[in-house]
């Protein structure tokens, strides 16, 4: 498989002009945007960023080509994983889906770098984030793109703290931070979610290759939300259901990535223009 070089080119070079998709995603049509009628005629792009998750790849692969579109890509960057993901990825899981095409990192870069090299890689009308683990339900991927194929929306974020869908209850601080960083996010942004940090957004794949990303780990998120609110995006949120995980079940992010994302949310909602 190819390293992920070959698939960076369209990441704010390729795609269009990020004043021309404001101009049209801020127009308040309620007209899709070059987007399908029908779901049947719509192919939905699932970017799955990876890294050292053996335990859990092979059950969400399954979960999301199981997921209720007819027309899916799912494309897996594997970060350089080390704990076998990789090894299991070449020899067993690539050749069982049609649908998978995965891209090997050459060294470990980060979620936002696979992310980066998974939407570059795109080319679905709709493109949506899946981690990697067992957190988040692909069958709720209708629930995340509905406003976008409804014409409505542009950018879609999947709630974890609204309606009433299930959710594992794990830490406290967790929440706390989350609330407090989309609190700041909304305050430079101006706009009112609820959850800034949620792995599921979806996105009109014209907009998300039009925006050059530029964060490495977890920054990706304030730095997305930044970005496709500075462009007038027509921007949704859904509740979803969530399943987290402990640390001892795999958990990686911790305070560290808390800070960042503070930084990041300072640095392109004021200093990035």
């Amino acid at each position: 498989m190819p390293d992920a070089g070959a698939a960076r080119g369209p990441m704010g070079h390729g795609g269009p002009d990020a004043s021309r998709v404001a101009g049209t995603a801020g127009s308040g049509s309620s007209q899709p945007h070059d987007l399908p009628d029908r779901k049947g005629d719509m192919k939905l792009s699932v970017i799955i960023p990876c890294y050292n998750e053996r335990q859990t790849v092979a059950a969400i692969l399954e979960r999301v080509a199981r997921a209720p579109y007819p027309d899916k890509e799912i494309v897996l960057v594997d970060d350089c994983s080390t704990d076998g993901t990789r090894e299991l990825l070449q020899e067993e899981l690539e050749p069982a889906y049609a649908t998978l095409r995965v891209i090997y990192h050459d060294c470990n870069r980060g979620k936002g770098a696979a992310l980066r090299t998974g939407f570059a890689a795109a080319t679905g009308d709709i493109v949506i984030v899946q981690d990697a683990d067992l957190e988040y339900d692909p069958n709720e991927y209708g629930l995340v793109i509905q406003p976008i194929l409804d014409g409505r929306a542009d950018v879609v974020f999947g709630s974890r703290f609204m309606g009433g869908s299930p959710h594992r209850v794990v830490y406290y601080w967790h929440m706390v931070g989350n609330r407090l960083l989309t609190t700041l996010s909304n305050m430079l942004t101006n706009i009112n979610l609820t959850d800034m940090e949620t792995c599921y957004k979806a996105f009109r794949r014209d907009i998300i290759q039009s925006i050059t990303l530029e964060e490495d780990r977890f920054g990706f998120e304030p730095e997305i939300t930044a970005k496709v609110a500075r462009l007038n995006c027509r921007i949704y949120e859904v509740g979803i259901s969530y399943y987290g995980r402990t640390y001892e079940e795999g958990k990686k992010i911790n305070w560290k990535d808390g800070v960042s994302a503070l930084r990041c949310i300072v640095k392109y909602n004021l200093f990035r223009r």
